[in-house]
C-alpha cells in the first residue's frame, strides 16, 4: 500500500490526482490556464468538489481554451450560469472570461504565461520538507507576492491562498510530505 499525503481520501479520483498531477511541474500554458480556472472556482470550496466537476468544467469551458474563453459573448456567460455541471457563481464565471483575456496579455508581455509564473521560482520547484500537515502553510510571502502582482494586472479570485494552492498543483512548490511516496528523495 502506498503512503500518500494526509489530505488524500479513499476516493480513486483523489488518489489519481495526487499520484499523477499534484506537485508535478507544469510548464504548458494550456494546462497552467486549466489549473488557474479550477483553482479560482475552488475558492471557498473543497478540492474534491472541483475534481468531481472537472470534466463538466472542461466541456463547459471549451476544453479550457483561453483564446475561446476570452471571446465569450454575453450569451455564453448566461448559458454557463445555467450549467448545473459546474459551479454557477456569477463572479467566478465572469472572472474566468476576464482572466483568460489577462492570461493572453501576460503571454504577450513575457512570451508565455509559463515564463511569467515560473520566474517567481527561477524556473525550478521549491522542494519543501514538511513532515506533518500542521507544517504545510496556506499562504507564503511568495504566494502573497504573486497574488498581489496578478491582482494589479486585473486578475480575479487570485488571493494568496488560491495562489499557494495553484503553486502546489502546478508543481512550483512540492509539498508532498516526507512520508509520502511522491516525496522526492
Amino acid at each position: 500500500m502506498k503512503n500518500r499525503c494526509f489530505w488524500v481520501t479513499d476516493s480513486e479520483l483523489y488518489k489519481d490526482y495526487h499520484d499523477k498531477e499534484w506537485g508535478t511541474p507544469v510548464f504548458d500554458d494550456a494546462t497552467l490556464f486549466e489549473f488557474l480556472i479550477l483553482e479560482t472556482f475552488q475558492a471557498g470550496l473543497s478540492w474534491i468538489t472541483i475534481l468531481n466537476k472537472r470534466e463538466n468544467f472542461k466541456k463547459a469551458f471549451d476544453n479550457f481554451d483561453y483564446q475561446k474563453i476570452a471571446k465569450y459573448p454575453e450569451s455564453k456567460y448566461e448559458s454557463l450560469l445555467q450549467d448545473a455541471g459546474i459551479i454557477r457563481n456569477k463572479l467566478k464565471i465572469r472572472s474566468a472570461i476576464t482572466n483568460a483575456q489577462l492570461f493572453m496579455e501576460v503571454q504577450k508581455e513575457f512570451g508565455s504565461f509559463s515564463k511569467f509564473i515560473w520566474s517567481y521560482v527561477d524556473g525550478k520547484p521549491i522542494i519543501n520538507k514538511f513532515n506533518k500537515k500542521e507544517e504545510v502553510p496556506a499562504t507564503t510571502p511568495l504566494s502573497d507576492k504573486i497574488s498581489k502582482d496578478l491582482k494589479k494586472r486585473g486578475f480575479k479570485f487570485v488571493g494568496s491562498t488560491v495562489m499557494y494552492a495553484y503553486m502546489q498543483a502546478v508543481g512550483m512548490v512540492n509539498d508532498h510530505t516526507t512520508d509520502c511516496f511522491k516525496y522526492p528523495n
